[in-house]
């Protein structure tokens, strides 16, 4: 286990508050969240009054999680390129104004099914350029050791204000009007902009980087995570679990409303309460996590899930929904903290917002075309049949990932090696826009050819996450001692990049593949570029 991990272990869940900018940012978010949730449990009672149709009313929870899946990869790559302070106070800044717009037009009962779904989609849309940037801002808050207790008090955060925002919200409906949620949401907004300016990021300046062209930095994220097999084991496992548990969220306004006790305050009581076992729950995650590996807490908060979801199908009495809806909130923070710290541990600096984009797709993914189905299935059949399918689900995707691991990455040093020479220059009338083509050339003992086979495969991963776009390995079929790894990169503007993203744990797999050449001064590396 390296130190690393050791000291994020020892660390006291709430040793990130001790670092100034991460209580001033966590604080702010908290307020901004209580808002969203306000927000939330307004959009979805004022849908339920506009239309109550299951269909139409799950149509909200997946307007608001599409344009996640849709933009998050593009706002990854933007964020990984941009001062992500800068660009989080111009999102907020703008969120703030259409959401003053929504708060104005409910209040003047000018809001129709269509105009909810679509302010709910530009709201969704401005979530999803500031959701990467701000999940990759928490490590230039806290030391790595940190880093998991920071996400484990972030997701507590998220559900504190999910426990104190919808109760307010049900009040405010019920006394003041539809209108007061959005109207403080939009206020909310203005808490983090202020946040960020007070905010000054220490640390190293890091030098300024040529920018790629903005599709050509989205394919190089999508590689990475396609290479990069701890990130494909937590989407798979956040994806098998997601689908199903978006009915949890989906459901719970039709679940209020055909409750016994029916009615707004029910409904933010429910999300409140569903806030007040997530916060529990993120308590006893530390307690948790020093008995069960991430694998088994997950497998646990799925289980739970599937049960709170029996509740929620199997009786209409709040007896019976509501401590459903307090497992519910257990089970979902166990989950997600899980999945997103597996994400984040998975990730070097270089690609963490668009990595986070990814994972933000699948998570946005799973909810919306899950509450698209289940709101159909409710639709044809009845709330109560969506519900227990869901729960199947759950059950049969925790049976298909059994073998899927989380936190594969926590012994891995991502820390940038900095141990490539530099790249030759480039002759005059050569563009670092061609594409480029790396050879390495190695002379390798014929009894060292399997083990060598194997160590240049597992670099070829690398070099997909690196940047590489096509990579292989040949060898002359006149002299079987000359091994060639070949791999070919869009740009060489790319491959000057590539020298900068090889981490630690790279560096390591490059000189066991090293090692095996014969020569005293190693394999030789030759660089071309297209000419133009």
């Amino acid at each position: 286990m390296s130190s690393t991990v050791k000291a994020a272990e020892k660390a006291s869940p709430f040793a990130p508050f001790a670092h100034r900018a991460f209580a001033l940012l966590w604080t702010a978010a908290l307020i901004s969240n209580i808002g969203t949730w306000m927000h939330e449990v307004g959009a979805g009672w004022l849908m339920t009054e506009l239309s109550p149709s299951p269909a139409v009313v799950t149509l909200v929870q997946a307007a608001t999680s599409l344009p996640i899946f849709l933009f998050a990869l593009f706002a990854g790559a933007l964020a990984d390129r941009l001062d992500k302070r800068r660009m989080l106070i111009v999102i907020n800044l703008l969120l703030f104004m259409i959401i003053a717009v929504l708060a104005v037009l409910v209040r003047a009962e000018r809001v129709t099914p269509t105009v909810l779904l679509l302010f709910t989609l530009v709201i969704g849309t401005g979530a999803a350029f500031m959701a990467p940037a701000w999940q990759a801002v928490v490590p230039m808050l806290v030391p790595r050791s940190e880093l998991r207790a920071a996400i484990g008090l972030n997701s507590m955060g998220i559900n504190v204000s999910r426990a104190i925002g919808p109760a307010i919200a049900g009040i405010l409906i019920a006394s003041v009007g539809l209108a007061a949620p959005f109207a403080l949401n939009a206020i909310s907004h203005l808490v983090i902009i202020m946040a960020l300016i007070l905010w000054r990021p220490e640390g190293p300046v890091v030098a300024k980087r040529r920018h790629l062209p903005i599709l050509q930095e989205m394919a190089t994220g999508l590689r990475h995570v396609r290479h990069n097999k701890p990130m494909v084991q937590t989407l798979f496992r956040a994806f098998a679990f997601f689908i199903s548990a978006s009915a949890f969220w989906a459901m719970m306004p039709l679940v209020a409303r055909g409750a016994n006790d029916a009615g707004s305050s029910l409904y933010g009581f429910l999300v409140a309460t569903v806030g007040v076992g997530a916060v529990l729950g993120a308590l006893g995650l530390p307690y948790l996590q020093g008995r069960l590996d991430a694998h088994r807490v997950v497998q646990l908060g799925t289980l739970m899930t599937a049960a709170a979801l029996l509740a929620f199908a199997a009786s209409t009495a709040t007896a019976v929904i509501i401590p459903g809806a307090f497992l519910g909130g257990v089970a979902w923070i166990l989950v997600l903290t899980s999945v997103n710290v597996s994400a984040q541990m998975a990730l070097p600096d270089w690609i963490r917002a668009r990595g986070l984009a990814v994972n933000l797709m699948v998570f946005f993914g799973s909810m919306s075309a899950g509450s698209l189905i289940w709101g159909q299935i409710a639709n044809r059949l009845s709330v109560s049949s969506a519900l227990f399918a869901a729960a199947l689900g759950l059950i049969v995707g925790l049976l298909v990932t059994r073998n899927v691991r989380l936190g594969t990455a926590d012994d891995v040093d991502l820390a940038p090696a900095n141990a490539w020479p530099e790249a030759p220059p480039l002759v005059e009338g050569d563009s670092e826009d061609s594409p480029a083509v790396v050879m390495i050339e190695f002379r390798i003992a014929p009894a060292d050819k399997a083990a060598f086979v194997e160590a240049a495969y597992k670099v070829s991963a690398e070099r997909y996450r690196d940047g590489a776009t096509q990579w292989a390995l040949i060898h002359d079929v006149t002299d079987p001692a000359i091994w060639i790894e070949v791999f070919h990169l869009p740009s060489w503007a790319e491959h000057l990049q590539q020298h900068a993203r090889t981490t630690v744990s790279d560096t390591e797999l490059h000189t066991v593949l090293h090692a095996f050449d014969q020569r005293p001064e190693g394999p030789v590396v030759r660089h071309y570029i297209a000419s133009t």
